[in-house]
């Protein structure tokens, strides 16, 4: 497994990140991985799920938002936040050129890159994996952070813990069946950490992510 730290401009204004680039020897996809809103991209759940999707055969790209490098606890603004994301996406296609390319997040990070790719069509972006979207605020039921996903029309991924307070499951089921290009996994009793008891999650977000990005890649 090949594993390097390395920087990734944003833009002259905002300045640069760091990225870690994890892969096998013959990747059969790579992703871009961006971070929630409450931990970078060397939390443990972050790291743990970089190493286990390498193991896989999957390569992985994570990156520091802004806000995370400049040790801030606000997250960015959409605007920034999305400008780190193509950054990422752009490094990682000639990181790994040749081979498919999928753009992930947990949470913040998955919803910040559904919003850029809603609004970038042409993206090099074969489909979205979202580990755990954040459909809404804990005890707010709303589905108006999903409006924009009816623009995209690549393949996207939607992993969801049945006890996810940011997503209750009536609401995100519903949500993943008007969109035609969307998958929806349950992942009984998990939350929106991922915690579900004694449970290896990471094992089933790595075996669902691995089966759906071959399926994508091959279809």
């Amino acid at each position: 497994m090949r594993k390097k730290t390395f920087q990734i401009e944003v833009s002259p204004e905002t300045g640069s990140v760091t990225a870690i680039y994890m892969s096998p020897a013959k990747p059969a996809c790579i992703l871009t991985l961006a971070h929630g809103a409450g931990a970078g991209m060397q939390h443990v759940f972050m790291e743990t799920l970089a190493e286990s999707l390498s193991k896989a055969g999957i390569a992985t790209l994570r990156f520091n938002f802004p806000f995370t490098e400049q040790q801030k606890k606000r997250p960015d603004s959409p605007a920034v936040a999305q400008a780190a994301i193509a950054a990422a996406i752009q490094k990682a296609q000639s990181l790994a050129p040749g081979i498919p390319l999928f753009a992930a997040g947990k949470s913040f990070g998955g919803r910040m890159t559904s919003q850029y790719i809603s609004t970038h069509p042409d993206s090099p972006v074969q489909g979205i994996i979202f580990f755990g979207f954040p459909l809404h605020a804990a005890g707010k039921p709303s589905t108006d952070r999903a409006v924009h996903l009816q623009a995209i029309k690549i393949p996207m991924l939607f992993l969801q813990g049945s006890r996810d307070t940011l997503a209750t499951w009536d609401l995100i089921a519903s949500v993943c069946q008007s969109l035609p290009t969307a998958t929806l996994v349950r992942l009984e009793g998990a939350d929106h950490s991922f915690k579900a008891g004694k449970t290896d999650v990471i094992a089933l977000l790595t075996a669902e992510t691995k089966r759906w990005t071959d399926a994508v890649a091959n279809s």
